[in-house]
């Protein structure tokens, strides 16, 4: 049975085309155009991921999740951002209820 694909070998992957040249790496072409270029291409498959969620069938949400996922974790890199540090962050709001969580956001902003 083959290892499975986690988002921490993505990462892994996503790191690692970052050091290739723009010209050998579409990861590194998106690096290098800046955050802002990368954070619209996370938007854009965040809106087609929701789209086929509501109007196409499971294999193509799962394509578009797929590319959504890809395209975060580029922004992460290029914000210095890891999945442990997301991973950490999601680990401190299960101590309380999203509700919970949701209200102390609220207040921080104040």
């Amino acid at each position: 049975m083959p290892k499975r694909f986690t988002l921490a070998d993505l990462e892994k992957r996503v790191h690692a085309r970052a050091k290739a040249s723009a010209k050998e790496s579409y990861t590194r072409a998106l690096i290098d155009k800046g955050v802002g270029h990368c954070a619209k291409k996370l938007n854009e498959e965040a809106f087609e991921t929701g789209l086929a969620a509501v109007q196409e069938r499971k294999n193509r949400v799962v394509a578009e999740a797929s590319d959504l996922l890809y395209h975060l974790l580029v922004v992460l890199k290029v914000r210095g951002v890891t999945l442990k540090d997301v991973e950490a962050e999601l680990g401190k709001r299960t101590k309380q209820s999203g509700h919970q969580e949701k209200a102390s956001r609220k207040k921080k902003k104040v």
